[in-house]
């Protein structure tokens, strides 16, 4: 593993097999009476968010305590961020303190590239989101719900996602899940298909690793798993589609459309929700989508990523020995 996770494009097949292995064991601890494992014990992670943020922080921060972490949480409202204070002042500030991870998302594309790669801070960078560029975490936790999904817990040790075909739909413009998802799926060996209105492809998009298409009903009957991506209203500044109704219409997911799924296919999304825009409840509640089991996975491939990026080279979960077995 390398030394800090700030793009999903930095990773190998190996890498991220690896991660997707070690976070298979770590969900193992979930199911203890002590959901707990004393592997950080003593290194300290800061989780520094200038987004707002609910599933990623938390579940930054749970990875964390469940691997015995002393954690200290830093949000931009509240901080000296508000009156003014630089990211190189912030982060010296941490080094100062002794840290040995940070965690960040920031709302500028290349935010944690430049706090890994300035000198500001010794410690491992993790990007927890950054603008509309890159949230390696939440590509890795959904492959780690396909793999599990779609080829098994046990069965997907050590395999990947080939020949899988993936669908994401929706606003691929704004989308660092997209482009992360995109990145990540693409080295497993998955074919991916992006649908949106023209409007939100974006520039450039001829040179990513995958298809792109207008028409959503065309695509479903071929895919494995399909992931809608929220309207991101809050970073746009035009009009980029008539109405709410027409786009639900074009590219929403109802009853009608996750039929025409194959048995097996999958529904996902990275959330939050917007029922009844992208998504109906009828389909965001139904056994086929994977919403809820994405929230938990997530906890278990943030804590892999913590654990190889700090941890060393021992086995993540210690197992029984044979006389302790018996």
């Amino acid at each position: 593993m390398q030394r800090h996770l700030i793009s999903a494009a930095d990773l190998t097949r190996d890498d991220a097999v690896l991660i997707l292995d070690t976070a298979e064991e770590m969900a193992r601890v979930a199911d203890r009476p002590i959901k707990k494992l004393p592997t950080l014990r003593g290194r300290t992670i800061v989780n520094l968010f200038f987004e707002d943020s609910t599933r990623t922080r938390i579940s930054f921060e749970a990875a964390e305590k469940r691997l015995s972490a002393d954690v200290i949480n830093f949000s931009a409202k509240g901080s000296s961020v508000s009156k003014g204070e630089s990211l190189k002042d912030t982060a010296q500030t941490l080094e100062a303190m002794g840290v040995d991870a940070v965690v960040i998302r920031h709302g500028a594309s290349g935010a944690p590239y430049r706090l890994a790669n300035s000198g500001w801070v010794d410690a491992a960078v993790i990007n927890a989101g950054d603008g509309t560029h890159q949230h390696p975490t939440q590509a890795l936790l959904d492959a780690f719900t396909m793999r599990r999904r779609l080829v098994g817990r046990d069965a997907g040790l050590g395999q990947d996602l080939s020949g899988r075909r993936i669908t994401v739909v929706g606003d691929v413009l704004h989308s660092r899940v997209a482009r992360s998802n995109v990145d990540l799926l693409h080295t497993l060996g998955a074919e991916v298909t992006l649908v949106a209105p023209p409007t939100l492809v974006p520039v450039g998009v001829e040179n990513w690793p995958c298809e792109v298409s207008y028409d959503l009903d065309s695509t479903l009957p071929k895919c494995d798993a399909v992931m809608m991506l929220r309207v991101q209203r809050e970073r746009m500044n035009a009009a980029f589609f008539p109405t709410e109704r027409e786009y639900s219409r074009r590219y929403g997911l109802d009853g009608d459309r996750m039929a025409k799924l194959p048995e097996h296919a999958i529904v996902m999304h990275p959330g939050p929700m917007v029922r009844g825009m992208e998504i109906t409840a009828e389909v965001a509640d139904s056994d086929r989508c994977t919403a809820i089991e994405q929230v938990a996975n997530g906890v278990s491939i943030r804590m892999a990523v913590l654990y190889l990026l700090l941890g060393g080279n021992e086995p993540a979960v210690t197992r029984p020995t044979g006389s302790e077995e018996k």
